[in-house]
């Protein structure tokens, strides 16, 4: 006996909407950083780029909501199993936080790639 579901595309995009709705709702870090993501989405439609350098650096800034999204679904977990302070719910915890960094970290490089590539045409 398993405990897997069915699959149902249709099921699934509910169920990917509601972690979307309960993430907006519940997790500050989100949803400073679709704010921030909007602000740089109306900078991005004004900047003398070329399209092609607008959608990846658009595209880019979702990196960061990616790895957000998974730290908090790890977070949820580990507070799910123990309430209590330990070691390894603590490193599981930084481990996601650190994702989050790594895809922050990568963004800004993505960002200066294009941007020098751009200003040096």
């Amino acid at each position: 006996m398993h405990n897997k579901p069915e699959f149902s595309l249709f099921k699934n995009i509910g169920y990917a909407l509601a972690g979307m709705r309960f993430t907006v709702a519940h997790e500050k870090s989100f949803r400073t950083q679709l704010i921030v993501i909007a602000l740089l989405s109306v900078g991005l439609f004004f900047a003398p780029l070329s399209a092609l350098s607008k959608w990846i650096l658009f595209a880019s800034t979702w990196l960061v909501l990616i790895a957000e999204a998974f730290n908090s679904a790890i977070e949820r977990v580990v507070d799910l199993v123990t309430q209590e302070h330990h070691p390894l719910a603590g490193q599981a915890k930084d481990i996601g936080a650190f994702g989050v960094l790594l895809a922050f970290c990568l963004v800004v490089m993505i960002w200066g790639i294009v941007l020098y590539s751009e200003l040096m045409d």
